[in-house]
Formats: structure tokens, sequence, C-alpha cells
């Protein structure tokens, strides 16, 4: 079983254009969708087109088109009850695959509801084996939330805990390994932006840009190297079309899909996550985990809007894995 929490979940539409994205113009659009959204409930989503075990807990109220949503794609999900409605996203995505995204701000959660999330959260994950913290963290929530919910799920599970994923930006990610020990997450999947940030906040001596990181896998693995000995766990770090690099404190590998035909980027990293965790739930070694990931991101790519790759449609035996060197 894994369990997802979407702090901060969404309405995902997609809007597709029929040439580039024109600022001032007027433009007819191709083709129009919507999925219930927000990254872990993307992860959930993919889980599920796999036939893996998973519940999404996210707030929203009971006729709100995000649950509703869920309720129609078959995902098994415990939704905190608030009043106020979940917010829209929109992603306009260009014939060559460029994707711009529009994402709303979400509903104030208090004091309170937060509390509750995280009451629902802990019932839930009792015999997970994973627990995903994943998105953007709604106006009213403080920073440190997922580092909060990590040593609530450690402290409450008396040494049984599940391991824990964060993919997250910005502050929340930054609070998310800036506290104890008992505050890090197990996993961690940053993008190549997020990684530059995370690893000159660990120290790490050579400063890089997301574009330097994505071009050179070396750097990009001693730049998640540097983020592992801070005390996460593992560093999931997707490169866009370069692929994924992960480091653990036992090795660093780098993974390769052969170049697809990309149709929108909407949610590739939460389906290489996705990937990733099914392949953990299955025993694979850390490097298989990283071929799952890599094959599960370029399916999503390759596929519409937010649309989410079921596990055959993915060809991992085209991932191409090479060990490299962490320091």
């Amino acid at each position: 079983m894994i369990v997802t929490l979407t702090a901060n979940p969404s309405l995902d539409r997609t809007v597709a254009l029929p040439s580039p994205l024109l600022r001032g113009e007027v433009q007819r659009a191709v083709s129009v969708s919507q999925e219930s959204g927000g990254k872990g409930v993307n992860v959930s989503r993919a889980l599920v087109a796999s036939g893996l075990e998973t519940v999404a807990v996210l707030p929203g109220g009971d006729s709100d088109p995000v649950l509703a949503g869920l309720r129609e794609g078959g995902v098994p999900f415990a939704a905190l009850p608030i009043h106020e409605p979940l917010r829209t996203n929109v992603a306009l995505t260009e014939p060559d695959g460029t994707t711009t995204k529009i994402n709303e701000p979400g509903p104030i959660l208090s004091e309170d509801q937060q509390e509750a999330l995280i009451g629902l959260l802990l019932e839930r994950s009792r015999g997970a084996s994973w627990v995903v913290l994943a998105g953007s963290l709604p106006p009213g929530v403080p920073a440190d939330f997922y580092a909060t919910v990590t040593r609530r799920l450690r402290s409450t599970n008396d040494g049984a805990a599940p391991r824990i994923a964060v993919d997250s930006s910005g502050a929340p990610l930054a609070a998310a390994v800036s506290g104890d020990a008992a505050g890090m997450p197990d996993l961690l999947k940053p993008n190549a932006e997020e990684l530059a940030e995370l690893a000159a906040a660990a120290g790490f001596a050579t400063a890089s840009t997301a574009d330097e990181l994505e071009a050179d896998p070396e750097a990009a693995a001693a730049a998640a190297a540097a983020v592992v000995r801070s005390g996460v766990g593992a560093v999931l770090a997707t490169l866009g079309s370069k692929g994924a690099v992960l480091v653990t404190s036992d090795g660093a590998w780098l993974a390769t899909h052969p170049p697809v035909k990309a149709v929108s980027t909407v949610g590739a990293g939460d389906s290489s996550l996705a990937g990733y965790l099914l392949a953990s739930s299955q025993g694979a070694a850390p490097a298989d985990c990283l071929r799952q990931a890599v094959a599960h991101g370029a399916a999503a790519a390759s596929l519409p809007g937010s649309t989410v790759p079921a596990v055959h449609q993915t060809t991992p035996d085209a991932v191409t894995i090479t060990a490299l060197r962490k320091d």
C-alpha cells in the first residue's frame, strides 16, 4: 500500500494549442481536457493505472470536481471535508511539447484543518510501505509542514513507520531537508532546478544551474550526493529529456531513455516517482527502481494532457543504466 498526501490538490485543465503560444493574441484550442491533480494525486492515479494499491489523502468538499474526478477514475481517496472549492490549474501545451502552467494558490487551511489532515493521513497510512508528501502547500500552511508530518509519522508508528518520499519545491522543499534526522525523508524527488537549490543549501562547493546539471549527469550526481550527506536517504533527480539520476549512500546511477515525441510534460515527474515506487514495492534494486522511474516519465511525456501511463505502456528495457561517481 502506498499512501499519498496532497495538501493543495487541483483540477488540472490542459489546453492544447495548434501552434506556439502567441502572447496578446487570440488562439483557438485544438482540445481541452481535465483531470483531478496535484502531485500526490497524480502519483496515486499512476499507481492505480498499474494495479498497485494506493489511497490519496487530500482536503476537499464531497461535491468538489476534484473528488468527483477521483471517483470516476477509480482512485481510492480519503478526504478532509472543507467548504471552499479546490483550485484549478491551467496548462497550455504547444505542438513541440512546450508547456506553460498557471497555478492558482488554493484555499486557506486553518491550523485545525491542518491538524485534522495530518490525523487523517496517520490513520490511513497504518501498514503502508510508502507515504508520499507531494506538491505545493496552500495558504496558511507553514513551510515546514512536510517535516512536521514526517516526524509525526515516525513517532506514531513506533519503529514501523512507512518510508517517506517528498516531492515539492521552493520553501516547503527546503524546509523538508533542513531540520533534524527525524524530519528527513527517505526519498527526495527534485527536478534539476530544485536540485541546484538544494545542493547550494547543503553546502555543495560547486554552484550549478539547472541547465548545467541536465547537461552534466556527473555534476547532478555530485549535487545529489551533497543532499544525501545532509541526511536524506536517497535523491531521485529528474533531468527532463536527459533522464534521471539516483543517488543513495551506496551508489549513484544515471538512467536515459531514447528520445520520445513530447506531447505534454504535465505530470511526467509525478509519473517518474510512481514508477520508482512501483518497482520499489516489488523489491527491485535501486538501479532498477530508477529504470522504471525513467520509463514511466518518458511514457507520460508522450501522452496528452496530464494522462498517466500504466506500466504496460512503459518501456523499461529501452532504458540505459550507467553507474556514476558521486563524489
